[in-house]
């Protein structure tokens, strides 16, 4: 299991607050005149909670990773098993944004940030899941057993930021050594949270890859079950303070929102996953144009 001292040290706090609807950046949210000294509080608890976590093991951080040989095909994003780029592994289909853009600007889909096989140019793209949640079920029903609610939803909010943490750092790790196209890379933690960096992770279930459904193809790749992370019928992670995504590492990729999904791509979509067009119509349903869904 990974180092847990290393990823508490790269907590993003402000997301944490957020579960308990305190609004604000940390660390000023520390001294707000509103909210602070109840942010405080909340802060000094959940570090408490860590170092007993730390202290007795109660948590465990585990991943897995994979870099492939990668293009395009069309939109869809092709990791072959070699450097012969002959005989792929997975395919990932990519959604495209179809609504009118100003000023001719051109209607994105994860597949721009990689090269397509017709260039001849030879890419890569990455894969992961990670967790932080080995344990977590265990340490809230303690909780909740002993009739404290407020630890046990603390337990779940820290196991989340820990899983967070852990997928920052791991796409560092990604980045400097094993894929190491930014060696030279030097952030800060706050950098790193505001992703001054080159390459994205976008996760399936997000804007830019709104179907939750292409979990399953990245897990069966990545042989999740190895680090005993999987996946519910509707594709939700088990346990839940878990990440998972894909590694681009173009220096102008960058998080996006698909948006609503025609009628006509939903077909073409469907056709490339192998879905019937009524099962894909069920993942991207809240994509689907209102003349589609209804």
């Amino acid at each position: 299991s990974y180092d847990l001292d290393d990823l508490a040290r790269r907590i993003d706090w402000t997301p944490f607050f957020r579960v308990w609807d305190l609004k604000g950046t940390y660390p000023a949210i520390l001294s707000d005149s509103e909210v602070g000294a109840q942010a405080t509080s909340l802060h000094e608890d959940a570090l408490a909670l860590l170092r007993r976590i730390r202290r007795e093991g109660l948590l465990a951080a585990n991943g897995v990773i994979g870099l492939y040989p990668a293009n395009t095909v069309g939109d869809d994003l092709v990791l072959y098993t070699n450097e012969s780029r002959t005989e792929p592994i997975a395919v990932f289909p990519c959604l495209r944004q179809q609504f009118r853009k100003p000023g001719g600007r051109p209607n994105l889909s994860l597949a721009d940030f990689v090269a397509p096989a017709c260039s001849g140019v030879p890419d890569y793209a990455g894969a992961f899941v990670v967790t932080a949640g080995e344990g977590a079920a265990e340490l809230c029903a303690e909780f909740e057993a002993a009739g404290d609610d407020y630890q046990s939803i603390l337990a779940k909010a820290l196991a989340d930021r820990l899983a967070e943490a852990f997928a920052e750092r791991l796409h560092e790790r990604v980045r400097n050594e094993f894929w190491g196209y930014a060696t030279g890379e030097a952030l800060t933690n706050s950098q790193l949270v505001a992703e001054e960096y080159d390459g994205i992770r976008p996760a399936p279930g997000y804007p830019a890859s709104p179907d939750h459904s292409e979990k399953r193809t990245l897990f069966r790749l990545l042989g999740a079950e190895r680090i005993r992370v999987s996946l519910t019928e509707s594709c939700a992670m088990m346990p839940a303070a878990s990440v998972s995504g894909l590694y681009i590492g173009h220096p102008d990729s960058f998080y996006f929102g698909v948006g609503r999904v025609g009628r006509d791509q939903l077909e073409d979509y469907a056709a490339r996953t192998g879905m019937a067009v009524e099962e894909a119509e069920r993942w991207l349903r809240p994509n689907l144009a209102e003349d589609e869904s209804g």
